[in-house]
């Protein structure tokens, strides 16, 4: 018995919700600790299309539980609507089945409305930002003046956060920003009604941690974006707004270390990142076209265009030391299919420099040049395969050249969006 953190590898969008839904189906508990709505994971079951952005992805399944840590900043206007459409499609979303953790932040409508603003006035230098709020959420967290979800439950702790918290975000909106001011009573009265359907869901999720954990139920912590987003550790400032890191797992569900288990890191067989920021590995060309075309690689939460380009391995060893990774699932492999040639980025050379590791400096970063180890690609479709020796040599020796630059063993290869169009060589929930 064990327990499992999935987190992302490189810059999002590794397809960590596949990998989640797949290894639900052996856990008991799944918990999402970081991020908003600003992330969201697609699954195709049973020949439907499921876009998650809040929820965790195991409320597919009847006999699990479902939880929303006190790191993840929510929107409850987005988390009503995602439940109304599950129920929608026939998926009971009932206290039991999910709980929000009481502690967790709430994206308030001055959120977004800053977060688009400032966008906005930064012009041609704005950072790519979704404008969610979650950016500006976190920032009244550590700012001590967050609303979170337990005041829900205090109708006078909510009015008066409100009411404080308006006369210095108006301010800034209508005097800084040249953005129109927001009227609290409206507010108020929005989410007093969102609370009346939120109340029941509202818990303390640590506890229901510590249960799991006495009663030997394997629990599943599902992270959002990647590595390379993380507030600390990423590409800042065109990063997320919090750390999507398995340390997190701890403080964003309210866990001890010890009890984390198997890091599984999710990398996708290419890269690509959305939004502003650097991408040593970019493609520009045909080939670049070809992998957001077959990849399909819109961004679930935006539609926005993926920037494409060849698996860069230099940020997902960097990863591997970040989350003390286990091993790897490697998704979409099927899409590089067609290709006659592909590259891995097995380094970066500046200025006559070998550079190993991703440098912190955007400056430094700039002058990077991705160094290649070139193996011949295939054409054949690989989304029927169940087993590795179903695959062709070539895409074999590419998941073994993605082992041997790691040194990690890859648990799970995705050859195709659906649940059973995946190769399982390892046992995370079992595996040390």
């Amino acid at each position: 018995m064990g327990n499992v953190v999935v987190v992302g590898t490189q810059w999002g969008d590794e397809g960590k919700g596949k990998v989640v839904d797949l290894l639900t189906a052996q856990a008991h508990v799944v918990v999402r600790f970081q991020g908003g709505n600003n992330a969201g994971h697609t699954l195709v079951v049973g020949g439907k299309k499921f876009i998650f952005h809040l929820i965790p992805s195991g409320i597919l399944y009847e006999d699990k539980t479902c939880l929303i840590g006190n790191g993840v900043v929510v929107d409850p206007e987005v988390l009503l609507g995602e439940m109304d459409k599950l129920e929608g499609a026939g998926i009971r979303v009932t206290p039991g089945r999910l709980y929000l953790s009481e502690k967790a932040h709430l994206i308030m409508p001055y959120h977004k409305a800053l977060d688009l603003a400032r966008e906005a006035a930064k012009g041609k230098a704005k950072l790519g930002t979704t404008g969610r709020g979650i950016g500006p959420c976190y920032e009244d967290k550590a700012a001590r003046v967050g609303i979170r979800a337990v005041d829900l439950l205090e109708p006078d702790t909510l009015e008066q956060k409100i009411r404080s918290n308006l006369k210095e975000k108006n301010f800034f909106l209508k005097e800084y920003l040249g953005a129109e001011p927001l009227e609290p009573e409206s507010i108020l009265e929005s989410y007093l009604k969102m609370a009346d359907r939120l109340k029941s869901y509202i818990t303390d999720v640590s506890k229901i941690l510590e249960e799991a954990v006495n009663d030997r139920r394997q629990i599943l912590f599902e992270g959002a974006q990647g590595t390379h987003l993380d507030v600390d550790h990423g590409t800042y400032p065109f990063v997320t707004s919090s750390n999507p890191v398995a340390g997190t797992a701890c403080t964003g569900a309210g866990i001890g270390p010890r009890h984390l288990g198997h890091i599984l890191g999710v990398v996708k067989a290419y890269t690509t990142r959305v939004g502003a920021g650097p991408f040593v590995t970019e493609l520009t060309d045909m080939v670049g076209d070809h992998l957001r075309e077959q990849g399909v690689e819109f961004g679930s939460t935006t539609g926005r265009p993926r920037r494409c380009g060849w698996l860069d391995l230099v940020v997902v060893r960097d990863s591997a030391r970040l989350n003390g990774l286990n091993s790897l699932a490697i998704t979409k492999l099927d899409v590089l299919g067609g290709l006659d040639t592909l590259k891995i980025c097995v380094g970066y050379e500046m200025e006559g420099m070998k550079v190993d590791s991703r440098p912190a400096s955007l400056k430094v970063m700039e002058k990077c040049k991705p160094i290649y180890q070139e193996m011949p690609g295939w054409e054949q479709d690989i989304s029927g395969a169940r087993e590795l020796e179903q695959l062709p040599q070539q895409a074999r020796d590419y998941l073994v050249a993605i082992q041997d630059i790691t040194g990690l063993p890859i648990s799970i290869v995705s050859v195709g969006p659906a649940r059973e169009q995946t190769i399982i060589l390892g046992d995370p929930f079992s595996d040390p």
